[in-house]
Formats: structure tokens, sequence, C-alpha cells
């Protein structure tokens, strides 16, 4: 038996794609690629594939995480080559690691994303920002299917700033960021992995709460990063330590926590 640890992107129009979807789109792929999968036992078995902290529909990502079990060891970058050659448009492998042991769950603390809004000045933005961490506790209203209920948002944003749209290594960065034709804001803010999950929505709707901030184009979040949080608020890649020591530590953002008192 084998254990490989996969992170992948959620691109373009597949960003409107449900869970469900994308996760028989990948077991298609793994058929597809002919590789040794392992299957559950029992009356119906299904293949291992072990899904960690998947984005919400509406958004995309650059650090989806899933574990796959083998029967028979592939090479990485053999499994990595053969799955994107069986995904669809808008799913891609980044990254294949054997899996060393202990949680990868657990080794994910907090989310890393950025929002980009047209039509929204830099200097709007930062106001925005400061007025958000400027306070304890934001409710929002979100709709859930046991109908409408209140989320407090603010102890779960660590840290918010604004970014220039080329230092956001975005890999669709629409054409309308860099011409300087009108305002184009990019936010980018940490968030901490809570119960219930605070997403991009939630946080964009606290900023309406507190700075009446109301884009009036959508807002497309694109998660970046997951991981541990460092001593410096940044997050720490959580297959470095399936890398192996020799591996060099990767922390994505450097930014510090920003913390209000309560």
């Amino acid at each position: 038996m084998a254990k490989l640890r996969l992170r992948y992107a959620k691109r373009g129009k597949l960003r409107f794609t449900s869970h469900r979807d994308i996760a028989r789109a990948v077991e298609r792929a793994v058929r597809k690629a002919h590789l040794p999968v392992a299957f559950s036992q029992g009356f119906s078995p299904h293949p291992k594939l072990s899904w960690i902290g998947a984005a919400p529909t509406g958004v995309a990502s650059e650090a989806e995480y899933v574990e796959i079990q083998l029967v028979e060891r592939r090479a990485p970058d053999v499994v990595r080559t053969a799955l994107n050659a069986a995904l669809p448009n808008g799913l891609t492998v980044l990254d294949v690691v054997d899996a060393t042991g202990g949680s990868l769950a657990e080794r994910i603390e907090a989310s890393e994303w950025l929002l980009e809004l047209p039509g929204i000045a830099d200097d709007t933005l930062q106001a925005a920002a400061a007025a958000l961490l400027a306070v304890p506790h934001v409710e929002v209203d979100r709709l859930t299917k046991n109908g409408m209920r209140k989320l407090d948002v603010r102890p779960a944003v660590l840290s918010l700033r604004t970014v220039r749209p080329e230092e956001s290594g975005l890999p669709e960065t629409p054409p309308e960021a860099t011409t300087g034709v009108g305002p184009y804001g990019i936010l980018a803010m940490v968030v901490r992995q809570t119960t219930p999950t605070v997403r991009p929505d939630d946080v964009l709707s606290a900023l309406g709460v507190v700075a009446g901030l109301a884009p009036l184009v959508p807002v497309k979040a694109t998660r970046v990063a997951q991981g541990r949080l460092d001593d410096a608020g940044g997050l720490v890649d959580p297959l470095l330590e399936d890398r192996g020591a020799g591996a060099a530590e990767v922390v994505h953002t450097g930014q510090p926590v920003q913390h209000v008192v309560d």
C-alpha cells in the first residue's frame, strides 16, 4: 500500500462546479490514468480518496488537497503527469508527494484568499480593511439549510491587506486589472479555519457592515494557500513534512497577523 498527497488547482469556469462533481472528475481521471487505486471494503466499494477542506462552490483555488491510497507505489511525477493528461481543463494537479505519516488535516489551520474587486480603488479597500480590523466582532447573516443565521466573522480574520495586480501571482489576472482603465482592487486575507467555516463572501459582507463596501460587479475569490500559521502569520506548506528533511521551508505570506484585543 502507498499513499500520495496531491495539491491541485480549480480554475476558470470549474470554480462554479460543486465539490461532488469535482470529486467525480478526479475519480474518472484516476481510472483513465490507470492508477492502482485502493478500494474500500463492503457492499458498495469506492476508491480511497480523502478530501481535505474543499473550497466552496463559486471560488477558484490554487491550494486544494486530496489523498489517494494506492495498492502499489507509483512515482509522484508519473502520477502528476498521468492525472493532468486525464483531467478536464480547469483542474490541474500542481504537486504530488509520498505521504510520510501524520494527519494532513492537522497541518492546516488557515487559508489565504485573494478577493478581486473591479471598480473599487486601493485606498477604499485599505480603509475598509482597517475598519474591520479595528473591531473585535462583526456579525453577518448567512443563509443555511435551516434558514438565516448570525455568524461572527471577525475572530477568524487574522490579517487583511491590499496588493497590486502585478504582485498578486494570480494565474488568471484579467486584462483590465493591469491596463489602468478604472480602479481594480485586490484584497489579501488570512482566515483561520473555524466551525462554522468563515468564507470569503462572509468577509465581504463584514466589510459592508463596517465600511459600507458594496461592489457593483461580482467579486472573484481565489484561495492561494492553506497551511499552519508560523510566528509571522504566514502559512507553512502542509506538504513540507512529506518532502523530507532536505526540503526548503515554504512560507506563503510574510505579513504579520494583526490582533485586536476584545
